[in-house]
């Protein structure tokens, strides 16, 4: 018995179904199947409706600014056992949460576009700083050639999603949609195929 357990979403590749009992492989089955099916219609809503997915994403994140920002203000009003400063740190904490929620319900689509820009925005300044990484590393590396190469392309990637970062995002979406609708039928094929010949079997 190998003494390292997979995890997440590969672990289901490494499982040896022979060694399983019957209702074991079906909540696999099942486990894959929803998980499949779940990424695979994301997928295809990031895919094929990006706009809507994105202004529903808008909405989530404005109702979690909402609840957030109710909570602090909660805490700020009730907690007892923490100073007066900290309260009312809370209490703003709370209103700015609050006040942001209700500008993204408010404006939904333009406060995807606006989440699309500091999205694309963060990943540049994070890819660029990445490539300075790889670049002032690569005299360590043992593959000096690939670390620069790395750092360069990471540092150019990085500022064209600065100068253009909505589109940046777009394309990041995008990508995003096709790898879960692949992920999702990949785990759809697993469903069907994991222990099938055990259970046939059986």
């Amino acid at each position: 018995m190998s003494t390292s357990q997979p995890s997440g979403v590969f672990a289901s590749f490494s499982l040896d179904a022979s060694s399983l009992s019957k209702s074991s492989i079906n909540t696999i089955r099942a486990t894959l199947g929803i998980s499949g099916v779940v990424a695979l219609i994301f997928g295809l809503f990031i895919t094929f409706a990006p706009e809507k997915t994105a202004v529903a994403l808008a909405w989530l994140f404005g109702l979690y600014f909402l609840i957030a920002g109710i909570a602090y203000i909660g805490l700020g009003i009730f907690s007892k056992g923490i100073s007066g400063g900290a309260r009312a740190l809370d209490i703003i904490l709370g209103v700015l949460f609050v006040i942001g929620g209700i500008v993204v319900l408010a404006n939904p689509s333009e406060s995807a576009v606006f989440l699309g820009i500091f999205l694309g925005v963060l990943i540049g300044v994070l890819w660029i700083v990445e490539g300075l990484a790889a670049l002032a590393q690569s005299s360590d590396s043992g593959s000096k050639a690939w670390a620069i190469f790395f750092g360069i392309l990471s540092i150019v990637a990085g500022i064209v999603l600065l100068f253009s970062p909505l589109w940046g995002a777009v394309f990041l979406f995008w990508f995003a949609g096709i790898s879960l609708i692949v992920l999702g039928i990949v785990q759809i094929v697993r469903a069907f195929t994991f222990g099938r010949g055990v259970t046939a079997a059986a």
